[in-house]
Protein backbone atom coordinates (compact mmCIF):
# COMPACT_ATOMS: atom_id res chain seq x y z
CA UNK A 1 0.00 0.00 0.00
CA UNK A 2 1.32 3.49 -1.06
CA UNK A 3 1.74 6.50 0.95
CA UNK A 4 -0.87 8.13 -1.50
CA UNK A 5 -3.43 5.47 -0.61
CA UNK A 6 -3.12 5.92 3.12
CA UNK A 7 -3.31 9.44 2.93
CA UNK A 8 -6.64 9.21 1.78
CA UNK A 9 -7.85 7.00 5.39
CA UNK A 10 -9.69 10.03 6.64
CA UNK A 11 -7.89 11.87 9.26
CA UNK A 12 -11.12 12.61 10.94
CA UNK A 13 -11.38 8.95 11.44
CA UNK A 14 -8.32 7.62 12.13
CA UNK A 15 -8.23 10.34 15.50
CA UNK A 16 -11.73 9.09 16.14
CA UNK A 17 -10.32 5.19 16.80
CA UNK A 18 -7.93 6.85 19.31
CA UNK A 19 -10.72 8.55 20.71
CA UNK A 20 -10.33 11.86 19.81
CA UNK A 21 -13.19 14.12 18.76
CA UNK A 22 -13.01 17.68 17.65
CA UNK A 23 -14.07 20.33 20.59
CA UNK A 24 -15.50 22.18 17.29
CA UNK A 25 -16.83 20.80 14.06
CA UNK A 26 -17.87 23.22 11.77
CA UNK A 27 -18.91 20.36 9.18
CA UNK A 28 -16.48 20.31 6.56
CA UNK A 29 -13.16 21.05 8.88
CA UNK A 30 -13.11 20.35 12.86
CA UNK A 31 -10.91 22.00 15.77
CA UNK A 32 -9.09 19.41 17.56
CA UNK A 33 -7.14 20.28 20.76
CA UNK A 34 -3.84 19.02 20.10
CA UNK A 35 -2.61 15.57 21.09
CA UNK A 36 0.85 16.12 20.83
CA UNK A 37 0.96 18.47 23.82
CA UNK A 38 -1.41 20.67 26.49
CA UNK A 39 -3.75 22.16 24.49
CA UNK A 40 -6.41 24.29 26.11
CA UNK A 41 -7.93 26.19 23.48
CA UNK A 42 -9.01 23.99 20.22
CA UNK A 43 -5.68 24.87 17.91
CA UNK A 44 -5.41 22.10 15.34
CA UNK A 45 -7.39 22.48 12.48
CA UNK A 46 -8.21 19.36 10.25
CA UNK A 47 -9.42 19.70 7.00
CA UNK A 48 -12.17 17.07 6.17
CA UNK A 49 -12.62 17.80 2.01
CA UNK A 50 -8.82 18.05 1.62
CA UNK A 51 -7.55 15.63 4.49
CA UNK A 52 -5.06 17.43 6.01
CA UNK A 53 -4.08 19.19 9.34
CA UNK A 54 -2.47 22.42 10.34
CA UNK A 55 -1.39 22.87 14.89
CA UNK A 56 -1.62 26.90 14.51
CA UNK A 57 0.55 27.24 17.84
CA UNK A 58 3.10 24.57 17.08
CA UNK A 59 3.27 25.98 13.19
CA UNK A 60 2.78 22.26 12.03
CA UNK A 61 0.92 20.56 9.65
CA UNK A 62 0.32 17.79 6.36
CA UNK A 63 -1.00 14.63 5.67
CA UNK A 64 -2.24 11.40 8.12
CA UNK A 65 1.09 10.32 7.72
CA UNK A 66 3.07 12.64 8.80
CA UNK A 67 0.31 13.10 12.05
CA UNK A 68 1.08 9.41 12.78
CA UNK A 69 4.81 10.20 12.95
CA UNK A 70 4.06 13.25 15.45
CA UNK A 71 1.86 10.90 17.13
CA UNK A 72 3.74 7.55 17.33
CA UNK A 73 7.34 9.43 17.53
CA UNK A 74 8.23 7.17 14.33
CA UNK A 75 9.75 7.31 11.06
CA UNK A 76 7.63 7.28 7.59
CA UNK A 77 7.91 4.04 6.77
CA UNK A 78 6.95 3.13 10.32
CA UNK A 79 4.16 5.28 10.48
CA UNK A 80 2.21 3.40 7.04
CA UNK A 81 2.86 0.22 8.44
CA UNK A 82 0.81 1.29 10.82
CA UNK A 83 -2.16 2.55 8.81
CA UNK A 84 -1.45 -0.69 6.63
CA UNK A 85 -2.26 -2.68 10.00
CA UNK A 86 -5.10 -0.42 11.06
CA UNK A 87 -6.75 -0.35 7.00
CA UNK A 88 -6.69 -4.00 6.40
CA UNK A 89 -8.79 -4.39 9.83
CA UNK A 90 -11.30 -2.05 8.57
CA UNK A 91 -13.53 -4.25 6.45
CA UNK A 92 -16.14 -1.60 4.92
CA UNK A 93 -12.63 0.79 3.86
CA UNK A 94 -13.65 1.24 0.39
CA UNK A 95 -10.79 3.32 -2.06
CA UNK A 96 -13.62 3.02 -5.07
CA UNK A 97 -16.99 4.58 -6.04
CA UNK A 98 -17.16 8.25 -5.45
CA UNK A 99 -13.74 8.68 -3.88
CA UNK A 100 -14.87 9.27 -0.08
CA UNK A 101 -14.09 6.11 2.06
CA UNK A 102 -15.96 5.56 4.69
CA UNK A 103 -15.02 3.47 7.37
CA UNK A 104 -17.34 2.44 10.20
CA UNK A 105 -17.15 4.69 13.31
CA UNK A 106 -16.02 3.05 16.50
CA UNK A 107 -17.61 4.71 19.88
CA UNK A 108 -16.01 4.37 23.02
CA UNK A 109 -16.98 4.86 26.18
CA UNK A 110 -13.94 6.34 26.63
CA UNK A 111 -12.42 9.53 25.46
CA UNK A 112 -8.92 10.86 25.20
CA UNK A 113 -8.80 14.10 26.00
CA UNK A 114 -4.83 14.67 26.36
CA UNK A 115 -1.89 12.41 25.60
CA UNK A 116 1.32 13.69 27.79
CA UNK A 117 4.92 12.16 28.32
CA UNK A 118 4.60 9.95 31.85
CA UNK A 119 5.16 12.07 34.57
CA UNK A 120 1.98 12.33 37.03
CA UNK A 121 3.31 11.21 40.51
CA UNK A 122 0.09 9.05 41.40
CA UNK A 123 0.93 6.91 38.06
CA UNK A 124 4.53 6.47 38.75
CA UNK A 125 4.05 5.33 42.19
CA UNK A 126 1.92 2.60 40.43
CA UNK A 127 4.26 1.81 37.97
CA UNK A 128 7.06 1.47 40.87
CA UNK A 129 4.55 -0.38 43.17
CA UNK A 130 4.59 -2.87 39.88
CA UNK A 131 8.25 -2.82 40.18
CA UNK A 132 8.60 -1.32 36.87
CA UNK A 133 11.75 0.62 35.31
CA UNK A 134 10.34 4.45 35.12
CA UNK A 135 12.83 5.61 32.62
CA UNK A 136 11.49 1.65 30.71
CA UNK A 137 7.96 2.59 31.13
CA UNK A 138 8.51 6.49 29.79
CA UNK A 139 10.13 4.63 26.65
CA UNK A 140 7.20 2.28 26.04
CA UNK A 141 4.15 4.40 27.54
CA UNK A 142 2.33 7.57 27.61
CA UNK A 143 0.35 9.48 30.32
CA UNK A 144 -3.38 9.48 29.14
CA UNK A 145 -5.82 11.80 29.97
CA UNK A 146 -9.30 10.52 29.20
CA UNK A 147 -13.07 11.12 29.81
CA UNK A 148 -15.65 8.34 30.62
CA UNK A 149 -19.66 10.41 30.78
CA UNK A 150 -17.83 13.39 30.80
CA UNK A 151 -15.88 12.83 33.88
CA UNK A 152 -11.95 13.10 33.58
CA UNK A 153 -8.88 10.22 34.75
CA UNK A 154 -6.05 9.74 33.77
CA UNK A 155 -3.88 6.40 33.31
CA UNK A 156 -0.74 4.98 31.72
CA UNK A 157 -1.65 4.25 28.28
CA UNK A 158 0.08 1.77 25.85
CA UNK A 159 -0.77 1.85 22.43
CA UNK A 160 -2.27 -0.85 20.36
CA UNK A 161 -2.11 -1.48 16.34
CA UNK A 162 -5.16 -0.29 15.55
CA UNK A 163 -4.17 3.05 17.24
CA UNK A 164 -6.57 2.58 20.37
CA UNK A 165 -4.81 2.52 24.31
CA UNK A 166 -4.78 0.19 26.29
CA UNK A 167 -5.05 1.89 29.98
CA UNK A 168 -4.11 0.85 33.48
CA UNK A 169 -3.93 2.75 36.87
CA UNK A 170 -4.61 1.86 40.64
CA UNK A 171 -8.29 1.95 40.02
CA UNK A 172 -9.14 1.87 36.58
CA UNK A 173 -7.76 -1.80 33.89
CA UNK A 174 -9.41 -0.82 30.32
CA UNK A 175 -9.13 -0.09 27.05
CA UNK A 176 -10.21 1.89 24.02
CA UNK A 177 -10.06 -0.76 21.16
CA UNK A 178 -9.29 -4.25 21.06
CA UNK A 179 -5.88 -5.17 19.58
CA UNK A 180 -2.59 -6.15 19.96
CA UNK A 181 0.63 -4.46 19.87
CA UNK A 182 3.30 -5.63 17.48
CA UNK A 183 7.19 -4.60 17.48
CA UNK A 184 8.17 -5.75 14.00
CA UNK A 185 11.98 -5.25 13.47
CA UNK A 186 12.10 -8.03 11.00
CA UNK A 187 14.20 -10.45 13.73
CA UNK A 188 13.99 -14.11 13.44
CA UNK A 189 12.68 -14.56 17.03
CA UNK A 190 9.34 -13.79 18.67
CA UNK A 191 8.61 -12.53 22.27
CA UNK A 192 4.81 -12.74 23.21
CA UNK A 193 3.28 -11.44 26.04
CA UNK A 194 -0.18 -11.26 27.31
CA UNK A 195 -0.39 -7.90 28.66
CA UNK A 196 1.92 -4.57 28.66
CA UNK A 197 2.64 -5.07 32.19
CA UNK A 198 4.19 -8.35 31.22
CA UNK A 199 6.26 -6.84 28.95
CA UNK A 200 7.35 -4.09 30.92
CA UNK A 201 8.59 -6.47 33.67
CA UNK A 202 11.03 -8.63 31.11
CA UNK A 203 12.35 -5.54 29.75
CA UNK A 204 13.09 -4.52 33.41
CA UNK A 205 14.68 -7.87 34.47
CA UNK A 206 16.92 -7.95 31.81
CA UNK A 207 17.51 -4.18 32.05
CA UNK A 208 17.53 -3.88 28.13
CA UNK A 209 14.59 -0.72 27.32
CA UNK A 210 13.81 -2.61 23.87
CA UNK A 211 14.58 -6.05 22.75
CA UNK A 212 16.51 -7.63 20.07
CA UNK A 213 13.51 -9.96 18.79
CA UNK A 214 10.13 -8.99 17.47
CA UNK A 215 7.63 -8.11 20.17
CA UNK A 216 3.86 -8.90 20.15
CA UNK A 217 1.87 -7.81 23.08
CA UNK A 218 -1.76 -9.54 22.94
CA UNK A 219 -3.57 -6.89 25.41
CA UNK A 220 -5.69 -10.40 26.09
CA UNK A 221 -5.39 -13.54 24.96
CA UNK A 222 -8.49 -12.99 23.23
CA UNK A 223 -6.41 -11.21 20.77
CA UNK A 224 -4.13 -14.24 19.50
CA UNK A 225 -6.05 -15.10 16.39
CA UNK A 226 -5.66 -10.98 15.28
CA UNK A 227 -1.30 -12.02 15.33
CA UNK A 228 -1.25 -15.69 15.35
CA UNK A 229 0.21 -15.30 11.78
CA UNK A 230 2.41 -12.66 12.49
CA UNK A 231 3.87 -14.84 15.34
CA UNK A 232 3.89 -17.75 13.38
CA UNK A 233 5.94 -16.26 10.50
CA UNK A 234 9.27 -16.78 12.81
CA UNK A 235 11.66 -19.39 13.23
CA UNK A 236 11.70 -19.16 16.76
CA UNK A 237 9.00 -17.45 19.31
CA UNK A 238 8.85 -17.48 23.41
CA UNK A 239 5.54 -17.25 25.61
CA UNK A 240 5.34 -15.52 28.43
CA UNK A 241 1.86 -15.95 29.33
CA UNK A 242 -0.35 -16.08 32.27
CA UNK A 243 0.41 -19.52 34.50
CA UNK A 244 -3.65 -20.01 34.57
CA UNK A 245 -6.20 -21.67 32.11
CA UNK A 246 -6.31 -19.02 29.12
CA UNK A 247 -2.86 -18.42 29.15
CA UNK A 248 -1.95 -21.81 28.66
CA UNK A 249 -4.50 -22.76 25.99
CA UNK A 250 -3.34 -19.92 24.21
CA UNK A 251 0.44 -21.27 24.39
CA UNK A 252 -0.96 -24.78 23.34
CA UNK A 253 -2.46 -23.00 20.41
CA UNK A 254 0.60 -21.28 19.31
CA UNK A 255 2.83 -24.28 20.04
CA UNK A 256 0.57 -25.85 17.11
CA UNK A 257 1.00 -22.79 14.77
CA UNK A 258 4.75 -21.96 15.40
CA UNK A 259 8.32 -24.42 13.86
CA UNK A 260 9.31 -23.61 17.22
CA UNK A 261 8.16 -22.23 20.12
CA UNK A 262 9.64 -22.11 23.70
CA UNK A 263 7.18 -21.88 26.71
CA UNK A 264 9.04 -19.27 29.58
CA UNK A 265 6.51 -19.74 31.65
CA UNK A 266 7.65 -22.15 33.75
CA UNK A 267 10.76 -19.58 35.32
CA UNK A 268 7.92 -18.03 36.93
CA UNK A 269 5.44 -20.89 37.99
CA UNK A 270 4.79 -20.18 41.15
CA UNK A 271 3.09 -16.88 40.15
CA UNK A 272 0.25 -15.69 38.15
CA UNK A 273 2.39 -14.01 36.15
CA UNK A 274 5.49 -12.84 35.22
CA UNK A 275 5.14 -9.25 36.93
CA UNK A 276 3.94 -10.73 40.28
CA UNK A 277 7.60 -13.44 39.60
CA UNK A 278 9.15 -9.40 39.27
CA UNK A 279 7.49 -7.86 42.58
CA UNK A 280 8.12 -10.91 44.47
CA UNK A 281 11.97 -10.96 43.42
CA UNK A 282 11.69 -7.78 44.46
CA UNK A 283 10.74 -7.99 47.34
CA UNK A 284 13.50 -10.68 47.99
CA UNK A 285 16.28 -8.78 47.41
CA UNK A 286 14.70 -5.49 49.75
CA UNK A 287 14.70 -8.42 52.27
CA UNK A 288 18.29 -9.59 51.68
CA UNK A 289 19.58 -6.17 52.14
CA UNK A 290 17.83 -5.38 55.13
CA UNK A 291 19.38 -9.03 56.66
CA UNK A 292 22.43 -7.80 55.56
CA UNK A 293 22.65 -4.72 56.64
CA UNK A 294 20.81 -6.41 60.08
CA UNK A 295 23.91 -8.77 60.24
CA UNK A 296 26.80 -5.62 60.24
CA UNK A 297 24.94 -4.03 62.96
CA UNK A 298 25.26 -6.68 65.50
Amino acid sequence: MDAKTINRFPIRDYLAGLGIRPAKDRGYYGMYRSPMREDRTPSMKVDYTKNLWIDYSAGDGGTLIDLVMRLERCDAGQAMRLMERRISGTPSFSFHGNGNPVPPRRESAIAIEKIRPLENPALIAYLSERGICIDIAREHCREVRYSINDREYFAVGFRNDVGGWELRSRYFKGSTSKAPTTKDGSHADCLVFEGFMDYLSFVTLKDQPHPVQDVVVLNSVTNLGRAKSFIASHEQVYTYLDNDDAGRKATAELKAACRNLSDQSGHYRQHKDLNEYLQERQRQQVQRKQQSHEHKVR
